[in-house]
């Protein structure tokens, strides 16, 4: 019974939910940056190529049916898309650092009043004195 109760702390601690919350996200965000090489700068890159399809290019080695086909433009497709999801996750945790830094600065506390120094407070006594 311990290794089941040992399960169920581990699984419904902070750090494993919030682990499981950005795998999704990072699944859903991996579409969206996908989608955005696949559909917007690959077409852009292509017309500046000429028109070349990247994922279609291929190298054959061999003839017949033991012929190998090497498919270098979709790993160059691969490539850009990885390119891009680093850039855009470098972009976040930067933002991210930088609002950290920002909460972790303490507000500058307000200075006290000068007082008078101490020759000053001597002063003030020895005058007291002498008016007594």
């Amino acid at each position: 019974m311990g290794f089941i109760k040992e399960f169920k702390e581990f699984a419904v601690k902070g750090n494993v939910m919030d682990m499981a919350v950005g795998v999704i996200i990072g699944g859903a965000f991996g579409k969206i940056v996908s989608s955005l090489v696949d559909d917007v700068l690959m077409p852009v890159v292509g017309m500046v190529t000429g028109n070349v399809d990247f994922t279609s290019l291929a190298f054959q080695i061999g003839e017949g049916e033991g012929a190998a086909v090497l498919k270098y433009g979709t790993f160059i497709q691969n490539v850009v898309d990885f390119v891009i999801v680093a850039f855009c996750i470098f972009l976040m945790l930067k933002g991210i650092n930088k609002l950290n830094r920002k909460k972790e600065e303490p507000a500058p506390e307000p200075e006290a009043p000068k007082g008078p120094t101490q020759e000053e407070l001597l002063a003030e006594i020895r005058d007291l004195l002498k008016n007594k």
